[in-house]
């Protein structure tokens, strides 16, 4: 079937197909084209013009009365499969308990995770799949979702037969990363070793032979796992085809950075504690391996996660520096019961230029393209492109993009359109 999406003020986010991450300089441009039409087939952009007058034949019309396009979010970094929410460390927040504190007693990852346990497969994937409709509502079409929240075998495969069951079930794209090494598992407590020997001779293999990850993920920061915990976890996901996404650099200076580098990860995550040696680090990593052993070997991608810094009063990662040192950036919502609980990458958008000093156009591009590459997506979504998923955002009538940050709480999204559906 043919949709014609007509009447658009501005189409946001052009560019060929090949280019699938950008960097420093190249974050500030957003090819756009005003007054246009985008038509689409069979769910798949196929052309785009000036409206002169002349449209092209359709089965379906979508008329934007004036409103812009641009792609839909990707949202590279989510724990958003998880059991209830922690509104009670909310308030000990507030009372002034650390996240650290917090984790010692018993709350945090554990909590949750107590949670999970008690809940069935079911009611698990019914809970998810509300926070995965609020998401869409609020323009993500592509979502990368962590499992974490088990911390045995058991659970942890529970966790990812949810995740496999809402990538078949809606409409969204969505990754799947195994995070077993999220905290160590109640029933470990003080046995870490013990439980890191767990992850890599039982889950591992177990997801490996059930295939149902797409990427590995360890939790590499103080109080939780040491690099030479994470290299060992990351080499048995090596033997499976996992590439790593690496919780770094959150809480203090890890050497999640330097894991992330050794281990060729596709990103390294929160970086609120980065330092101008990991900047380096990152510069000076071969982004063009022409002999690495996976041919879909892509460029390590640091990804900030404002939403976390917002909601529990902490540095933000450094990324107008990232930037200005001409690396990429990539941000995500980290959409979670305990540090994130929001999936609205709007806001996070708005935060990227308020709190990072990021324009407009580069947060934009941060949460489309380059979060994209941060699922390995880049080849299917986050740019209007001849050939990708039509995965799209139709707003109202705003006076301009830099109004999408500005306006933070203002609701803008008239549909979103994904593989050429209105959702």
């Amino acid at each position: 079937m043919n949709t014609l999406i007509y009447n658009i003020d501005l189409l946001v986010g052009i560019r060929e197909q090949n280019e699938t991450c950008l960097s420093g300089k190249e974050m500030a441009t957003l090819p756009s084209l005003a007054h246009a039409w985008l038509l689409i087939k069979d769910g798949i952009i196929y052309d785009w013009g000036e409206d002169n007058g002349i449209l092209p034949h359709a089965d379906c019309l979508i008329d934007t009365q004036g409103g812009m396009v641009l792609p839909t979010f990707c949202d590279s970094h989510t724990h958003l499969v998880y059991a209830r929410s922690r509104e009670q460390e909310f308030v000990d927040k507030i009372h002034g308990m650390s996240y650290e504190e917090i984790a010692q007693r018993g709350g945090g990852i554990l909590n949750s995770a107590d949670h999970l346990h008690e809940m069935s497969e079911e009611e698990l994937y019914q809970q998810a799949m509300r926070r995965v409709h609020e998401i869409m509502r609020k323009g993500t079409g592509a979502v990368e979702i962590k499992s974490g929240y088990g911390l045995n075998t058991k659970d942890e495969l529970k966790m990812l037969r949810v995740i496999r069951r809402i990538k078949e079930t809606c409409p969204l794209t969505v990754v799947s990363t195994f995070l077993g090494a999220h905290a160590v598992g109640r029933e470990y407590m003080e046995r870490q070793d013990e439980y890191v020997n767990l992850i890599i001779k039982e889950m591992i293999p177990e997801v490996g032979r059930q295939q149902l990850a797409d990427y590995i993920d360890v939790f590499c920061d103080k109080g939780f796992f040491t690099p030479d915990e994470t290299d060992r976890i990351l080499e048995a996901g090596d033997k499976w085809g996992l590439r790593p996404k690496i919780h770094g650099q959150e809480l203090a200076d890890s050497g999640g950075v330097e894991v992330a580098v050794r281990h060729h990860a596709l990103s390294v995550d929160h970086l609120e504690s980065m330092t101008e040696r990991d900047i380096q680090l990152i510069q000076n990593y071969d982004f063009n391996q022409e002999n690495h052993r996976d041919k879909q070997w892509k460029p390590l991608i640091p990804t900030a996660l404002p939403g976390t810094s917002f909601f529990l009063n902490m540095p933000y990662a450094p990324g107008r520096r990232i930037i200005d040192e001409g690396l990429p950036l990539a941000i995500a919502s980290d959409y979670n019961p305990g540090s994130t609980p929001s999936g609205d990458m709007k806001f996070v958008v708005s935060l990227a230029c308020i709190k990072m000093r990021l324009t407009p156009e580069e947060a934009i591009n941060a949460a489309t393209l380059n979060s994209a590459a941060a699922m390995g997506l880049a080849s299917e979504c986050g740019s209007i492109s001849k050939g990708k998923r039509a995965n799209l955002i139709v707003t109202e009538r705003i006076p301009s993009i830099d109004f999408i940050p500005y306006a933070y709480t203002t609701p803008l999204i008239r549909m979103v359109v994904l593989n050429g559906n209105v959702v």
